[in-house]
């Protein structure tokens, strides 16, 4: 699921190569933390988090499969 992700991410970012994803698997939920370059973190989010929430929606339903959830949080650059 972290190559999918990281798929889908890359192509929409301006700045590829600043895109860090860190994978942490726990009991029955997997959470993925994205860093990127901060142009691109309003790119990832969307507006009105419509383009976060679709990707989202995408890790869970292939999470759900294997009966796991997915949790990814974008990490703002300080």
């Amino acid at each position: 699921m972290k190559t999918l992700l990281l798929h889908i991410l890359r192509e929409l970012l301006q700045h590829p190569e600043a895109l860090e994803l860190t994978e942490a698997v726990g009991g029955s939920t997997t959470y993925y933390e994205v860093r990127c370059h901060p142009d691109d973190v309003g790119i990832v989010i969307g507006k009105n988090g419509k383009t976060i929430s679709a990707i989202r929606v995408l890790i869970n339903s292939v999470a759900g499969r294997d009966e796991r959830k997915a949790v990814l949080e974008i990490i703002e650059p300080d």
